[in-house]
Parts: structure tokens; sequence; C-alpha cells
């Protein structure tokens, strides 16, 4: 799967346009339309990247940028700031409140998306490398191998999107619902534990042969690729 961005706007017709240009991309979106529900949307998301506007209801773009940079979660997320403001002032403030780019609207998509991959691959090099790896699995997203040590490993199509997605954040605990969401997508109704089913069948063929089990199960939260406790 690609990188996660969180959209935060309240303008409908931006909301379109920048939907079907980021999931055209392959990018999976997730949304908040105010700012008080961008601070709940990005700490239970933790997105790979936020598109935030300036003039939200509830908080501005600026409130929400500081409190997102004091949050634990959210601290080190990267934000590109959307404002109509043009001038280098707001730039600065935009920028001191801790967004990482700045653009001004009206702009194209094409400009976007050309800041949002220069940001995630400054920010966030897993989401753009060609290969994803954790202690010894190795995925290879060219060819499409997955191996483990020397032995290459052979998966069912779910199950390489779910290390994938794995791997772009070891140690990180997803919940069944977004495992749901970024592997089989928001539109597609899977019964919980279809996730658990997959789970298995990956930890299965990671561990052949009796190798450490890196993949974690955190009861009543869900799952994470670790390293295994002594």
């Amino acid at each position: 799967m690609s990188a996660t961005i969180l959209l935060v706007e309240d303008e409908a017709a931006l909301i379109t346009l920048l939907r079907y240009n980021l999931e055209k991309e392959g990018y999976r979106l997730v949304e908040a339309h105010d700012g008080e529900e961008a601070l709940v949307v990005a700490k239970e998301e933790q997105p790979d990247l936020i598109l935030l506007d300036w003039m939200l209801p509830l908080l501005s773009g600026l409130q929400v940028c500081r409190q997102l940079r004091r949050g634990p979660e959210t601290r080190d997320t990267p934000i590109i700031l959307l404002t109509a403001r043009g001038e280098e002032t707001d730039k600065v403030r935009g920028l001191e409140s801790g967004a990482d780019d700045y653009i001004t609207k009206p702009f194209s998509p094409a400009e976007l998306l050309a800041r949002i991959r220069a940001v995630l691959r400054r920010s966030a090099p897993a989401t753009t490398a060609e290969t994803l790896s954790f202690e010894d699995i190795t995925m290879d997203l060219t060819a499409h191998r997955v191996s483990r040590g020397n032995k290459s490993l052979h998966l069912g199509p779910t199950e390489y999107r779910l290390l994938r997605h794995l791997l772009q954040q070891p140690g990180r605990v997803y919940s069944r619902e977004q495992l749901l969401d970024a592997v089989w997508g928001r539109d597609v109704y899977v019964e919980l534990r279809t996730v658990d089913v997959h789970i298995r069948r990956l930890r299965k063929a990671l561990n052949d042969g009796g190798l450490p089990d890196l993949i974690r199960t955190v009861r009543s939260a869900g799952y994470a690729l670790d390293r295994p406790t002594a």
C-alpha cells in the first residue's frame, strides 16, 4: 500500500478534487473537516502526511499544527499547509508553527502531488523505497518478492499487502479496523476476523522452519511487526 494522507479541509469542491487526484495516485485518503476532528483523526490514523487547510472551523490550521507537534504520536508527521494567504509573513508563520511545506491556493493538483512526493521522500523514505526490510525480512517492491534470510517466501496477494503495510512502520500497532481499511479498502465489507485468518497465514509463511515470530499480537488492540521478546 502507498502512504496514508489525512486531508483536513472544509471546502467541499476542493475535497472532491483532491480526493480524486490523491486516490488516482494510489494514496489512501482519510478526511477531517474541522480543526478538532483533525486532532482526533490524526491520533487515531497516524497518517504518513497531513494536508492541512489554514482556515478551518473550531480551530485554525496553525492551532492544529502546533498541537500536532506537541503530541507524541504526531510530532514527526509531515504537514503541508494549504492556504489562500500568499504573503511572505504568512508563509513564515505557517512554517514556524511546525509545517514542513506551504502551498498557496489556487494550486494545480500536479504541483501538490510533486510537493507530497518531495516531503515523503524527506520524511518517510519507506513509503517511496523500492525495498522494505525489518530484521531478516526483505520485500522487493519492484520484483514483488519477499525473502527471510536467504529463503524466498511464497505469499498470497493479501498476505503480501498485509506484510507490506506492517513493514512500512515496524513496531506500530495496527488495529484490525486499520488493517482492513489499508489492505482491503475502506469501501469493501470484510469481517474483522478475516484479518486474524490472514495474519495466521502470514505468520505460518514467515515462521516456516521454526524461525522467531516477528508478528506481535496486542490483546484488544491489534498487530505489529516487532522484535520477539526474550
